[in-house]
C-alpha cells in the first residue's frame, strides 16, 4: 500500500538481507541497542514525512461509508490513520512513539528525537524513503564501528523501544483481536498492497476464509494467497481502489481489507 507514497518495497529488492536485530539482541548487548537507535533516528523522518496516497485515501471513504469494518495493517507507517480511516489495527506497532520496557512510559518520536540530535550534534539525517530500515540488519562490522550516543528513560533509566513490534515479540493484542473479530463477521476480506510474504497478516485473511468470507487481492505482484482468491486483480492499488469506493460507497456491506 505505502510504496506508491514512495516507501520502499522491502521483499521486491532480489538482494539477500543479513537477519534482523531482534528483541533479545537489542535489550541484552549494548551495540545493537546503539545500532538500533541510530538507523532509526536517521531514517524515521523519511517515513514520517510520507503522505497518504490514494488507495489509503479510497480505504478510508469506504470506512466512511459503513462498507469497510477496518483495516488491520502490517505498516508501522500510519498512513491508514493519517487518511482517515477508522479503525485502524496496527499489527506491527507503530513508528511515531517510543516505549520504556521498564516503566512503560509512552512519548512521542520527536520528543526523542531531539535528545538524540542534542547528544549527536554531527547525525547525518537520512531523508531518502529507499534508505529506510524499520528493523535495522543486524550488521555486526557497522555496528561495531557505530559512534552513535542513545539514551535512556529519563524517568526510570530502562531500555527504550521503538513503538514498532521487532522480532521475537508478540503481536499486540489490543490490534490482533479486533481484527480476528472483523475478519469472523466480513462478507469478504480484501488483500491490497501486500504479499503476505509476513506470516502476521495471513493470521487475519485465515480467520476470515474459515468463516466464509470471500477473497480479493489487489497486487502488482504476486500475493502468497492467490490460488485462493475468488478476485484477483494485478494492479496498483492507487489505481483499482478509488474505482472500488466509487462502485461500493453506495452500496453499504461488510469488508475487512488487510
Amino acid at each position: 500500500m505505502s510504496t506508491d507514497s514512495g516507501l520502499p518495497d522491502y521483499r521486491g529488492t532480489g538482494s539477500t538481507p543479513k537477519p534482523p536485530v531482534d528483541i533479545d539482541m537489542f535489550t541484552v548487548d549494548p551495540i545493537w541497542y546503539r545500532w538500533l537507535w541510530y538507523r532509526n533516528e536517521v531514517t524515521w523522518r523519511s517515513m514520517d514525512a510520507l503522505r497518504p496516497n490514494a488507495g489509503h485515501g479510497a480505504l478510508a471513504e469506504l470506512a466512511a461509508a459503513g462498507v469497510l469494518l477496518g483495516v488491520a495493517t502490517q505498516n508501522v507507517d500510519r498512513l491508514d490513520t493519517r487518511a482517515g480511516t477508522d479503525p485502524v489495527w496496527e499489527l506491527h506497532g507503530r513508528h511515531d512513539i517510543v516505549e520504556c520496557l521498564g516503566c512503560g512510559q509512552v512519548q512521542d518520536r520527536a520528543t526523542l528525537s531531539a535528545r538524540l540530535v542534542a547528544l549527536n550534534p554531527d547525525l547525518v539525517h537520512d531523508l531518502d524513503p529507499g534508505h529506510v530500515e524499520i528493523t535495522p540488519q543486524a550488521d555486526r562490522a557497522a555496528a561495531e564501528g557505530c559512534s552513535f550516543t542513545p539514551v535512556r528513560c529519563e524517568q526510570c533509566g530502562g531500555v527504550l523501544k521503538p513503538g514498532i513490534v521487532m522480532f521475537g515479540q508478540s503481536l499486540p493484542e489490543s490490534a490482533l483481536g479486533p481484527s480476528i473479530d472483523a475478519a469472523r463477521d466480513c462478507d469478504v476480506v480484501l488483500v491490497c498492497g501486500t504479499s503476505l510474504a509476513v506470516s502476521t497478516g495471513m493470521i487475519v485473511v485465515s480467520e476470515a476464509l474459515r468463516s466464509g468470507a470471500a477473497l480479493a487481492v489487489v497486487n502488482l505482484g504476486p500475493a502468497a494467497v492467490d490460488r485462493l482468491a475468488d478476485v484477483r486483480i494485478a494492479d496498483s492499488t492507487t489505481r483499482i481502489l478509488p474505482a472500488l469506493s466509487a462502485a461500493l460507497s453506495a452500496r453499504p456491506g461488510t469488508l475487512c481489507p488487510n
